[in-house]
């Protein structure tokens, strides 16, 4: 076995080998042969809860960049011009914490629902690792895990990065052929992961009536649902290429298709505009990333006359760093600063139906849920529980070592 370093990120894998005869390397039996939809019963061991983690400290900020950025070439006063987000928090991010709750959350709730699988937690980018998570698997002598990421859309770092990352961390602990991951399949348009929205734009909108009680909706408020920015050519790339994405990829389909159903669902047939929006960008000047920026929206919203904005969250499972910082802050100050209300609405977090729809997730791999039973709100779903060839590739690295798909 590989000498394993535990309490740091795992090294790049130099490969993810096949068993013999599968196409889809780590990978358990049912899932081997690179079905789209799984719908044999997988017994698994464990869930992993895999998420990007955070700095917990002062001293932790700048080395938690240099694990994020690593390879890319990213000089340091780059880093210190991001640090002061986290710096401006005492240097604590709150997604190490969201994931506390929502691994709390899901134990409390699988109890509760007789279902015996214990919740394993791993970060990408900040401990506890990935390999501290497998190691933790070996130990306890569970081979097959079914992996929960949280993030729901497709793209390259909301989903191939993850299947890259569960590849390094194999490979780092020596588990490749110890160990099988699958993972649960994109649930961007899943109920669990929708009804939350639906529900806080519903109340943002009622709040919205109270606070501006002669405001008219149709001409004067107006709904951004915000998600992470990603480099044009990796948006592009995101989804497989055979659905026919525009040039915006599966990832800006996703969100629309989404925000078209959070819309209809909350709004009870009053016309209230609404577009998609982009934040936290973070590549050069020279380089395109999906736009408009949620900041040069409402700041042509004020030159329309708009009075109200309420920024739906909706790229995010949880009110991390991106959510306090881009939205809370920057977002809110840029609409005080032109006139606007402002209201942002929740993320998932731990509501109970998000929690809940992550467990059927889960359930649908363990059962083999045939495809026509499983919830989609979208017409683009039930996405892919195995990534097809090709997917959501990152057009200037090339394609890493990978698990959870089909090669490349």
């Amino acid at each position: 076995m590989a000498a394993v370093n535990l309490g740091r990120k795992p090294n790049p894998a130099t490969d993810a080998p096949l068993e013999p005869g599968a196409l889809v390397s780590a990978a358990t039996p049912a899932a081997q042969s690179g079905p789209e939809h799984v719908e044999e019963p997988v017994a698994y061991d464990a869930i992993l809860l895999a998420s990007f983690g955070g700095p917990e400290g002062q001293d932790d900020v700048i080395p938690f960049l240099r694990n994020v950025t690593r390879g890319r070439g990213i000089p340091e006063e780059r880093l210190e011009e991001v640090a002061h987000h986290y710096r401006a928090f005492g240097g604590v991010s709150p997604i190490n914490d969201q994931n506390r709750e929502l691994k709390a959350a899901l134990e409390a709730r699988l109890a509760e629902r007789g279902i015996d699988l214990p919740v394993l937690w791993g970060n990408r980018n900040w401990d506890p690792y990935l390999n501290d998570a497998l190691s933790e698997a070996r130990d306890a002598g569970y081979t097959k895990l079914i992996a929960l990421a949280t993030s729901a859309y497709s793209s390259y770092s909301s989903c191939r990065q993850y299947r890259e990352d569960f590849a390094d961390a194999l490979e780092d602990t020596g588990l490749i052929g110890s160990i099988q991951i699958d993972k649960v399949r994109q649930y961007f348009d899943h109920p669990g992961f929708v009804t939350p929205f639906i529900e806080g734009l519903r109340g943002a909108l009622e709040e919205l009536r109270a606070a501006v009680p002669d405001i008219d909706l149709e001409t004067q408020a107006e709904v951004l649902f915000a998600t992470h920015s990603i480099p044009s050519t990796d948006a592009a790339k995101s989804g497989p290429g055979e659905r026919g994405f525009d040039g915006n990829g599966a990832y800006a389909a996703q969100h629309l298709a989404v925000a078209e159903v959070v819309m209809h669902e909350a709004t009870g047939g009053t016309t209230v505009p609404w577009q998609l929006v982009y934040q936290s960008r973070s590549g050069p000047p020279s380089m395109p990333w999906l736009e408009p920026d949620v900041n040069d929206a409402i700041k042509g919203l004020a030159e329309r006359g708009v009075r109200a904005v309420i920024v739906v969250p909706l790229g995010f499972v949880s009110d991390h760093m991106e959510v306090l910082w881009d939205l809370d802050r920057e977002a809110k100050e840029t609409a005080e600063e032109h006139g606007l209300h402002f209201q942002r609405i929740p993320t998932p977090g731990v509501h109970t139906e998000y929690v809940d729809g992550l467990i059927d997730l889960v359930l649908e791999r363990v059962n083999g849920t045939p495809t026509a039973e499983r919830p989609a709100m979208t017409d683009l779903g039930p996405w892919y529980d195995v990534c097809r060839p090709g997917c959501c590739e990152n057009v200037r690295l090339g394609f890493k070592p990978a698990i959870a798909g089909l090669k490349p």
